[in-house]
């Protein structure tokens, strides 16, 4: 099992900016120290709860600081910029971090951020497909170009003087362009079969409940089995909210406290869900009446939480329920209480994932 860090981030709406960057760069820091395989940070415009508009800006002033965590956006919005304006600094992003670098791309997610854009009633599935497509055409070919799409077009054709360099775009560091990933959020998401149709990394989305990432796991399997691959659960992430304490006590009064990092997390989101008319993609249960949700039963039914022990028995007992994932993105949560969220981390790092590896391992030993 490999451990990743997820942040959408999420902080307090009157949290000063420069704490919340601060704290943010200093996590990620943290995490490379403790041996975080990846972090993935979300894009959001339009929302002073989710303040990080540019992961490739935010990420880029950790390169120097860091040693081997790689950097993945999660995700870039790509219907809300010009396919060739994305390609030319993801290219450069991956140039400056030496090929430590995933492209995380998708539709978008925050209705405010849409309204800004003035994408809400345009197709943003079809539009992430095809800047998906130009990106990688800008990337893989030599100028003059003449990309052609329903929402956009990439021409240079006048001005190609290759004698000083006019008409070339910037190719990205890893040939022939970093590895793509796409996130899912709603049961069965036709998303998961994209990432199947386009050898894409699946990303399931911390903040739904364990039957609907089976659906992802169940999805992406038979869109495999329909193109005749196999399906590898290597390549799928899982980001889940965990919370790892020296005591049960001590975790369940963290993720408990009215107000805390945990409570506010999941009372924003379920807000966001409600006012969206989005509940049903919220339930944890399958059969769960979407009206009687409440933010309670988020933070209650999603977080992982306890002493390295039960949080290593709770993950192995997800794992048997949603599928075989090998990569678990843990969730970042502001640090309203620092040292116990540091502690966390480390605890994650140190004692759950070596036991959940070892306890996997023997089990697929065992198997065979």
């Amino acid at each position: 099992m490999k451990l990743s860090y997820f942040m959408m981030p999420v902080h307090p709406r009157e949290k000063d900016y420069q704490l919340s960057l601060a704290e943010d760069m200093e996590a990620v820091v943290l995490a490379d120290r403790l041996g975080f395989e990846e972090v993935w940070v979300g894009e959001h415009h339009a929302s002073s709860v989710e303040p990080i508009t540019s992961p490739l800006m935010f990420m880029a002033s950790l390169i120097p600081q860091t040693e081997r965590i790689k950097f993945a956006t999660g995700v870039i919005c790509m219907p809300q910029y010009h396919p060739a304006q994305i390609a030319g600094h993801a290219a450069m992003f991956d140039h400056l971090a030496k090929g430590r670098f995933i492209m995380g791309v998708g539709p978008g997610g925050l209705p405010p951020d849409f309204e800004l854009f003035d994408v809400v009633d345009k197709n943003r599935g079809e539009m992430l497909i095809e800047a998906i497509n130009m990106v990688q055409k800008i990337w893989t070919t030599d100028p003059p170009y003449n990309i052609q799409g329903m929402h956009w077009n990439a021409q240079i054709t006048d001005w190609v003087h290759d004698d000083i360099g006019l008409g070339q775009l910037v190719k990205p560091f890893q040939r022939p362009h970093p590895p793509f990933a796409v996130s899912a959020m709603s049961p069965y998401s036709g998303t998961m079969r994209l990432a199947a149709q386009r050898d894409l990394l699946p990303v399931s989305a911390n903040f739904i409940g364990a039957w609907s990432v089976k659906s992802h796991w169940d999805t992406y399997c038979d869109e495999c089995e329909t193109l005749g691959k196999a399906a590898n659960p290597s390549c799928w992430r899982v980001a889940r909210s965990v919370f790892v304490a020296d005591s049960e006590a001590q975790a369940e009064d963290i993720v408990k406290q009215p107000g805390g990092a945990f409570d506010y997390y999941y009372d924003y989101l379920f807000k966001i869900f409600d006012r969206a008319g989005m509940r049903a993609v919220a339930v944890t249960e399958r059969d769960e009446n979407p009206e009687s949700l409440t933010h309670e039963t988020l933070l209650d039914k999603l977080v992982i939480r306890g002493t390295p022990k039960s949080v290593t028995d709770q993950l192995l007992a997800f794992r048997d329920e949603v599928g075989p994932f090998e990569h678990l993105l843990m969730t970042a949560h502001d640090w309203t209480d620092k040292s116990s969220m540091t502690r966390s981390m480390e605890l994650m790092a140190t004692e759950v994932i070596p036991s959940l590896s070892d306890a996997i391992g023997t089990t697929a030993n065992a198997a065979e």
